[in-house]
């Protein structure tokens, strides 16, 4: 070979050592003019904190907040390096594999959950609620009393309360349109009496009720008046369901959506888990082989 283009391969050699040398050193360069805390190879970077200073926070309490993250930081890098060289290496592995198992259900799940999302009819129409509840009825049975009645809570002082007993009581439209007229002057009113309301949420809002009074008062038909320092209480029960009663379908309408979805959810799960093998078999992108002998 001539001894020009000797040369030349030389001085093309050294060139392309330099220029990677050269571009090397600026990555480093860059990646230590962005960084804020390197423990090893690794670095940290300002856009790692960037989320955790808010708005209404002084400069003083971002820098605390950001000194505190980088030391906390360096102190698990540390520790996963001195783990990297101090434990079992069968151990390592193990923790790899259970790493690698975790990141992939995270994904697996965040996926197969969007997919569902997407695809699942969130509708339950009357004929399924009642489907479900004629079918289901022995499993709703009530562990606490329910009640549909109507109350109002008045003033002390209140002056017109006989006659707020008289309307409460008949309680027909022209009854309900007075209530409903003066209704501002009550401290608290409940006029819809088809709902079913539990004996424990009417303890909490009336207060001179309680567990052991509750009886006396919360019956079918029943109309009572209680009274403490603050206020005094009228109400007229309708209807009273006792515990181990079957729950009105009204009353767990939420709790029977939640169970339907929840199983169109499982459904639609593993008829997408069905799918995804399958046309990854008809793809030839997944087999399984049999073992060796």
């Amino acid at each position: 070979m001539p001894c020009n283009q000797k040369n030349i391969g030389f001085w093309g050699v050294l060139a392309s050592t330099l220029i990677l040398c050269a571009c090397n050193s600026l990555f480093k360069k860059d990646k230590e003019e962005n960084a804020i805390a390197r423990v090893g190879d690794v670095y940290l970077y300002k856009k790692d904190v960037a989320g955790l200073v808010t708005k209404d926070m002084s400069p003083q309490d971002s820098a605390a907040l950001i000194n505190s993250y980088i030391q906390n930081w360096a102190t698990k890098q540390l520790f996963m390096d001195r783990s990297k060289i101090n434990l079992p290496e069968n151990q390592l592995a193990e923790y790899n594999r259970l790493v690698e198992e975790y990141r992939a259900d995270l994904y697996t799940r965040a996926y197969i959950e969007a997919l569902v999302q997407k695809e699942m009819d969130t509708t339950v129409t009357n004929a399924q609620f009642e489907k479900f509840y004629e079918e289901q009825k022995d499993n709703f049975k009530l562990d606490e009393k329910l009640v549909q009645l109507r109350f109002v809570v008045l003033n002390a002082q209140f002056l017109n309360k006989d006659e707020v007993e008289k309307r409460l009581k008949n309680f027909d439209t022209e009854d309900k349109q007075f209530l409903d007229s003066i209704g501002v002057q009550f401290k608290k009113a409940h006029f819809n009496d088809s709902i079913w309301v539990s004996a424990t949420r009417l303890i909490s809002e009336i207060g001179p009720l309680d567990s052991e009074n509750q009886d006396k008062h919360l019956k079918n038909s029943q109309f009572f008046e209680l009274e403490d320092s603050l206020a005094v209480y009228l109400g007229k029960v309708n209807k009273v369901l006792m515990v181990n009663d079957i729950a009105p379908l009204s009353y767990i309408k939420p709790n029977i959506k939640q169970i339907i979805l929840n199983r169109r959810r499982l459904s639609l799960k593993k008829k997408l888990e069905t799918e995804i093998l399958d046309q990854a078999v008809k793809n030839k992108d997944f087999q399984t082989y049999e073992p060796e002998e």
